[in-house]
C-alpha cells in the first residue's frame, strides 16, 4: 500500500485479502467435460436402445 497524497494505492492481491489462485477455470472446464460426457452417454445410449 502507498499514498499519494490523500489517495491510498494498494495493490489487487491486498485489496482481494489474499491471493487469488486459479483453480475455478479448471474446475468450470472439468465440470463442463463430464456434463458433455454424461449428456452423450444419455443420448447415445437412448438412440441405440430406443
Amino acid at each position: 500500500m502507498r499514498m499519494e497524497g490523500e489517495e491510498i494505492h494498494v495493490t489487487e492481491e491486498e485489496a482481494s485479502g489474499g491471493s487469488q489462485p486459479h483453480i475455478v477455470r479448471y474446475v468450470l472446464a472439468a465440470s463442463l467435460l463430464l456434463a458433455v460426457i454424461a449428456m452423450s452417454a444419455i443420448w447415445i445410449t437412448g438412440a441405440a436402445f430406443g
